[in-house]
C-alpha cells in the first residue's frame, strides 16, 4: 500500500472556499486524500479550533496548518486600532 498525504481542507460553503478546492484539486498529485471538512459541523468547528484555525478557507497537510492559512482572522487589537468600540466625537 502506497503512502497517502492527507490533505483537509476546511469550508464554510462560500465562494471564497470553493476557489481553495478548486486550486488544492489542482494542485493535487495522486499520493494526496483529499477531504472537505463543513465548518457548520460542530465537531469540524471543533477540530478546526485545536488546529489554531481562525479563519476559512484554511488548509491542513498532515496534520499541520499551512502556513499560508495561520495567522489569519479577527484579533481584538486590530480592530480596537481600525476604531471599533470608539465612539465617533
Amino acid at each position: 500500500m502506497t503512502a497517502k498525504r492527507k490533505i483537509e481542507v476546511f469550508s464554510a460553503g462560500c465562494p471564497a472556499c470553493q476557489e481553495t478546492i478548486n486550486l488544492v484539486n489542482s494542485v493535487a498529485c495522486p499520493s494526496c486524500e483529499i477531504t472537505v471538512l463543513d465548518m457548520s459541523d460542530p465537531q469540524v468547528a471543533q477540530r478546526a479550533k485545536e488546529l489554531g484555525i481562525r479563519s476559512v478557507p484554511a488548509v491542513v497537510i498532515d496534520g499541520k496548518l499551512a502556513d499560508c492559512c495561520a495567522g489569519r482572522g479577527p484579533n481584538e487589537a486590530v480592530l480596537r486600532s481600525a476604531g471599533l468600540g470608539q465612539p465617533l466625537s
